[in-house]
């Protein structure tokens, strides 16, 4: 429980600075990147530190490793750039909130691909969340009530990131089952090198194709992105170290303080307002997570 609760507000931390920069110096890639590129030296100097410190060596790997580790690491890439995509649309707040209905969703997966059984209290929940959804999709500017006020970009991108970073959390628990040792951290850690240095490489070299100048421009705003980089190392080790010792929903459901703390971050760093309709949003999401954290 530690765990998920410090790695909820080191990521707090990084999408906030994440939003700063995504609104002024960096597009939503560029601050994705920032996100992988540099956090990279610090997971592998911190690692390989630990590694020498305890005496413990590399250990082995099973064979599924890479496959876990690969597919965890591009659905996070995209889960992040949705996320930051989104903040541009809707205000820090709401934008967290549509990224955790990777717990709805992650639910909702497990009914549909490996026939999960849930509770007919855990279904209420779920159809509480779905509610909160709706309420976060509407799109106030148009007229009446119809499907082009609630299928809007804000919505998709919300609900994109929420799917990709429940196959990214099942993914990383998988590599970290495959690591061979008894040393949770350690797992954790090796995972952690291999899908971090990944992502820093593959979406270095998206950008300096798509959007060169991106490059350039996040080494300028290398302050802000240090820290960063700092967050996310420390999430995400807390993530990592968290799916080597519980499932991936349990930890997930501990995380959803997230959505807390970004009302708090929205409210007094960036001064955004809520409307009515989004607080209500967030509410029946808040409370359809604390149901399927008791419940499901």
């Amino acid at each position: 429980m530690i765990l998920s609760v410090a790695a909820a507000a080191f990521q707090t931390v990084r999408f906030m600075l994440q939003k700063q920069l995504s609104l002024g110096a960096l597009s939503a890639g560029g601050a994705t990147l920032a996100r992988f590129a540099y956090s990279a030296p610090f997971v592998v100097a911190g690692v390989a530190g630990y590694a020498l410190w305890t005496g413990a060596g590399l250990p082995a790997r099973g064979g599924a490793f890479w496959a876990y580790a690969m597919t965890g690491a591009v659905a996070q890439v995209l889960a992040t750039w949705c996320v930051v995509a989104l903040f541009a649309a809707r205000n820090f707040a709401v934008g967290i909130t549509f990224k955790k209905t990777e717990v709805i969703q992650t639910a909702l997966f497990g009914v549909l691909v490996l026939g999960d059984r849930i509770s007919a209290p855990a279904v209420a929940a779920i159809v509480i969340g779905l509610l909160g959804v709706v309420v976060l999709s509407d799109n106030a500017g148009l007229p009446g009530l119809s499907a082009r006020r609630m299928a809007n970009r804000a919505a998709g991108l919300g609900l994109a990131s929420g799917a990709f970073f429940a196959v990214s959390a099942v993914a990383y628990r998988g590599a970290t089952l495959e690591v061979a040792s008894d040393d949770p951290l350690l797992r954790a850690g090796v995972a952690l090198v291999v899908v971090t240095v990944s992502q820093a490489l593959g979406l270095g070299l998206w950008l300096g194709w798509r959007e060169a100048g991106q490059l350039r421009a996040l080494w300028r705003a290398r302050r802000v992105a240090v820290l960063i980089g700092l967050a996310s190392m420390g999430g995400s080790l807390c993530w990592f170290t968290a799916f080597t010792l519980q499932n991936a929903a349990l930890v997930f459901a501990v995380g959803q303080i997230e959505v807390i703390f970004s009302i708090l971050v929205s409210v007094a760093v960036f001064r955004e307002r809520m409307t009515r309709r989004e607080g209500l949003g967030v509410g029946l999401l808040s409370v359809s997570i604390l149901g399927l954290v008791l419940l499901g």
